[in-house]
Parts: structure tokens; C-alpha cells; sequence
């Protein structure tokens, strides 16, 4: 085993914002020459600035044909290895998204009729680790077997061991899913180690991707992350509640997909990628370099960083930022499927809703160029707090099902322009990110700052799962001899909530629905959040020089 001292190479890894994908900026062998070309380019920003109006034009167009020659030399075909290197990458990162879109997507709403919501807040800690990678994130950079390679000494035991648990999930599906309020907590520890598992992977597959690509071609790193990433969440998502689904099944005659067959096929693929890895694949090694740090080296480097004032103001408004949507974001889905939305519905209006996302990140990366990128980050907060609030509206006033066309048409729509003021707020802040983070430290700074707000969007689901049930009044109506009887019940939404009641000849009736509550609270503090700290805040962020964003290197 090796351990990378301060002359061993440390590749940076990046953070998904849940399962978006943020954007890349990768450390070179190069790196040391960064410096130079900022000072450069600096002299030249000035130069620039002296200019007029028609002279800083003339030196634009110059500027546009140097371009258009770059552009011409780097439309070379890529080569062969390069891409085996694409579909390695995009296989590797589906391995990662098979086990993010379980815990994160279909196993809640399979679980949704068995769990109460807070039974479903504790299983909801199991998304905590991908947002909290940081923390040994230079430990995975700096701690490999030479004999093995470095991205690979992490690759195989992490992929062998999500195979691992993925087989032994497929044997027990059955008593753990069966009698789910009785192995919650097994639950929640099972897939809170598959989705560790998946971000220490994650770690080292960003790392590898900077040396498995050329450096003409480094760029379509981020591409086949969020290929892999978002197919292997899609696929344990949306594909597999739609095959999941008997009515689906039957109405398409297709076979029926259970949960203990689809974990068992990604086991076995687990199994065959990794050893594919270990007896076909080597893996080339990466050159010293003198820029990179130690493991304490990257830890003091993030202390340097959240200790300057600005980063903590923007670290508070990540924190709190995403409380006004919360609500909407952890519980409403759910609250549908209890008023009887069909979860292969559910699965198809996120389906649909998938390539507008695609076209809506494309059009904010447009909005967030120059030199206001939060600036599209902020006007899309009231877009996203109204469609919260008619979320919660459309819950209140759901139909009995069976749904109409024109109302299930409604849904997508109304998904789709919330999804879409989603990734305007989300790809804006990450320009932010990427516009202040030092060049010298980018990819522990990006990552940094990543965390923050993945983070913001994280911690209060456990919470707001919590409230729906705290806020909630439910009781038992029990009729003897003709007389009611109200007996105070804990909820009425999970089995075993109504089964209690049913053992004494009840009905279960929930009387006030903490979701509203809820729902209410949170909207209530993004709005007054939203004008008293995070506008003033975010105008004065932008406007600072980009040197004060620098931190000083020991």
C-alpha cells in the first residue's frame, strides 16, 4: 500500500448535486503553470479594460478568429482509445447510478404503504453519504497499492462489495420488504452503505477519468458521467417501477420485473465488470507532481478556504437556501401515490420530464455566462417557490382516481416547468462555483462548494418526513353498539398504523395531514429567507473581485 506524500499525484473529485452532475474542473500534470497564465491573463483583462468601445471590439473579432483556429485544430477524430476509455467510463458510472436510483428513488415509494413518514425520514439518511464524499475523498485520492493501481485499488473492492450487497438484498427482498416497519433501521444501514459505497467509487472514477482521457479530449469526462449517472438512476427509477408495476405489465404484455430479479442482475454485472477490470484492464501510471498535496495538505486546504468570510456567508445561504422547496421535494411525490397516483404514472411523468431537463440546463448555461451567473439562480426562486405551493395545492385537491388524460396532462406539465427552474437555479450556481474557484485548488474548492449546497438540499428531508407525521392528528372511530368511539391513533398511512386500528374493529381516519403544515412552514421561511439574506447576499457574492476568492498555499 502507498500513501501519496506531497511529491505523489492527487486527482480532484467533483460532486454531484444529488444525482446532477456539476461541472468538471480537473487538475493536470500541468497545473504548476497555472499561475503564470493567471497573472497573464490578468495584465491582459487590464489591457483589455484601458481599450475603448471599437477597440475592444476590433480585438474581440481578433480574438474570435484565434478561436476559430483552435477550433480547427482540435477537429481531429478522436482516437481508438479514447474511445474505450468513453464506454469504460460510462460503464462505471452506471454501476453507480443503479444503486442511487434505488435508494434514492423507487425503493421510498415501494416502501411508501408499509412505513410511516417517519419510518420513511429514517430511511432517507441513506442519501447523506454521496453529499458528505468530501470527507475522505483525500484519502481515496492518496491511498492505493502500487501493484494494482491507484483508481483501481478502489474501484474493484468498492464494486465487488456493491455487488456483494445487492446479492444479499435479492435473497432477503422478501422478509425485509414484506414486514418493512420491523427492519427499517436494517434497511436503512444496507442501503446507506451501498450509496457510501457508490460515492467512495465515485471518488475514484472522477480521478481515473482524468488520465484515461486524452487531455484534447478531457472534457467528455463530465459527458459520460452524466450518461452513466443518470442511466443507471433512470433505470433503477423510472424503468423499474414502470416494470415493477402489474398493471403496466399486464396492459403492455411485458414480463413483470420483480426487486429481487433486478438486484440480482446488477449483482452479477457488479461481479463481471470488476473482474474484467482486474484481469483485462491496466491501468496506466500517473506522473509525480510536485503541485499536489498530502492528505493533510487537502484537509488544511479546506479549512483555509471555509475560513474566509464570504465562503461563509455563501455556505449559509446553501445551508438554508433549499428549505423554502423542501417540502416539495421530499414529500409530495409521496403524498400523491397516497391519494392514489399510480407509481408507473408517476414513473412515465418523470420519463417525459427527463429531456426538458436536458434542454433547460443547456438554455441556463446560456442565461449564467459573464459575469452574474447567480443571477438566473435568483430569479428562479420564485418560479420554483409558486410551483411548490401549487404542488401542495393539486395534493389537496387531488381527483379520485382513476385520473383523467387532460389532469395527468396538468401533472407533466406542471413537473416540468418545476423541474426546469430546478436546473436553472442548479446549473447557475455551479457556474458560480466554477467562476470563483482557485485554479490552483480547483477541483477541492469545486468540490467544497458542491458539498454545500448538496447538502442544503439533503439535511431537511430527514426533518420535514419527520413533521408530516409530528404535525399530523389521526384517529381510530371504533363503533360499539351502535356508538362511535374516537381512539387517538399514531397514523393512518402506513400497514401497521392501520392494522392497529383494524385489531379492534376500527377505521383509521387522518384528520389533519401534516404535509400542509409542513408545506406551509417551509414556504413560509424560503420566501422571507429569500429577500431578507439570500438576494442582498448573493448581489454583494458577485460582486466581489475574484482575488479575495484565492486562498494562500503554504
Amino acid at each position: 500500500m502507498r500513501i501519496a506524500s506531497s511529491k505523489d499525484p492527487m486527482a480532484r473529485s467533483s460532486s454531484l448535486n444529488s444525482i446532477q452532475v456539476g461541472p468538471r474542473s480537473p487538475i493536470t500534470s500541468r497545473s504548476h503553470h497555472i499561475a503564470d497564465r493567471m497573472e497573464n491573463d490578468a495584465e491582459e483583462g487590464l489591457e483589455m479594460h484601458l481599450l475603448g468601445d471599437e477597440e475592444r471590439r476590433q480585438a474581440a473579432r481578433g480574438l474570435d478568429g484565434f478561436g476559430d483556429d483552435l477550433d480547427d485544430d482540435s477537429k481531429h477524430p478522436m482516437s481508438a482509445k479514447d474511445k474505450r476509455a468513453m464506454v469504460l467510463l460510462c460503464v462505471l458510472y452506471l454501476i453507480q447510478g443503479v444503486p442511487l436510483g434505488l435508494a434514492l428513488g423507487s425503493v421510498p415509494f415501494l416502501l411508501k404503504d408499509h412505513l410511516s413518514y417517519s419510518q420513511l425520514a429514517t430511511f432517507a439518511l441513506s442519501s447523506y453519504p454521496y453529499s458528505l464524499k468530501l470527507l475522505w475523498s483525500p484519502i481515496v485520492d492518496s491511498v492505493y497499492f502500487v501493484s494494482v493501481g491507484r483508481r483501481k485499488s478502489w474501484i474493484i473492492p468498492m464494486q465487488l462489495t456493491v455487488g456483494t450487497l445487492m446479492l444479499y438484498i435479492s435473497f432477503n427482498v422478501q422478509r425485509l420488504m414484506d414486514d418493512a416497519s420491523h427492519y427499517v433501521h436494517e434497511l436503512t444501514f444496507i442501503f446507506t452503505s451501498l450509496v457510501f459505497i457508490s460515492a467512495t467509487q465515485d471518488i475514484a472514477v472522477d480521478g481515473w477519468a482524468l488520465t484515461l482521457l486524452s487531455q484534447e479530449n478531457l472534457s467528455y469526462a463530465s459527458t459520460c458521467q452524466t450518461i452513466g449517472l443518470n442511466t443507471g438512476y433512470f433505470a433503477s427509477f423510472t424503468v423499474f417501477l414502470a416494470f415493477n408495476s402489474v398493471e403496466f405489465t399486464e396492459r403492455w404484455g411485458v414480463p413483470h420485473l420483480s426487486l429481487s430479479a433486478y438486484l440480482k442482475f446488477w449483482g452479477v454485472a457488479c461481479y463481471l465488470v470488476t473482474f474484467w477490470l482486474l484481469v483485462f484492464k491496466k491501468e496506466d501510471k500517473e506522473p509525480a507532481n510536485d503541485a499536489d498535496m498530502s492528505i493533510s495538505g487537502v484537509y488544511k486546504t479546506i479549512w483555509s478556504i471555509c475560513k474566509l468570510k464570504h465562503i461563509q456567508s455563501l455556505i449559509i445561504m446553501h445551508f438554508f437556501a433549499k428549505l423554502g422547496f423542501a417540502a416539495n421535494d421530499a414529500a409530495t411525490s409521496l403524498k400523491m401515490v397516497e391519494k392514489g397516483f399510480k407509481r408507473e404514472e408517476l414513473a412515465v411523468a418523470v420519463l417525459i420530464d427527463f429531456p426538458f431537463q436536458i434542454v433547460g440546463g443547456w438554455l441556463a448555461a446560456r442565461w449564467s455566462r459573464g459575469d452574474r451567473p447567480l443571477r438566473p439562480w435568483v430569479y428562479a426562486f420564485l418560479p420554483r417557490l409558486a410551483f411548490g405551493l401549487m404542488a401542495t395545492l393539486i395534493v389537496y385537491w387531488f381527483p379520485t382516481p382513476p385520473i383523467s388524460n387532460g389532469f395527468f396532462v396538468f401533472l407533466i406539465i406542471s413537473t416540468v416547468l418545476s423541474s426546469f427552474s430546478s436546473t436553472v437555479q442548479f446549473v447557475g450556481i455551479s457556474a458560480f462555483h466554477t467562476r470563483v474557484s482557485d485554479p490552483l485548488i480547483g477541483g477541492t474548492y469545486m468540490t467544497l462548494l458542491n458539498t454545500f449546497t448538496n447538502l442544503g438540499g439533503t439535511w431537511p428531508k430527514y426533518f420535514v418526513l419527520k413533521g408530516v407525521d409530528f404535525f399530523s392528528v389521526a384517529t381510530c372511530k371504533v363503533t360499539d353498539a351502535g356508538t362511535e368511539v374516537l381512539v387517538q391513533a399514531t397514523e393512518c398511512v402506513s400497514d401497521y398504523g392501520k392494522a392497529m386500528c383494524q385489531d379492534i374493529n376500527g377505521q383509521c381516519i387522518t384528520e389533519t395531514d401534516g404535509y400542509y403544515m409542513v408545506s406551509v412552514v417551509c414556504m413560509t421561511f424560503g420566501v422571507i429567507f429569500l429577500f431578507a439574506f439570500i438576494i442582498p447576499t448573493a448581489r454583494k457574492l458577485q460582486e466581489l473581485p475574484l482575488a479575495v476568492w484565492r486562498v494562500k498555499l503554504e
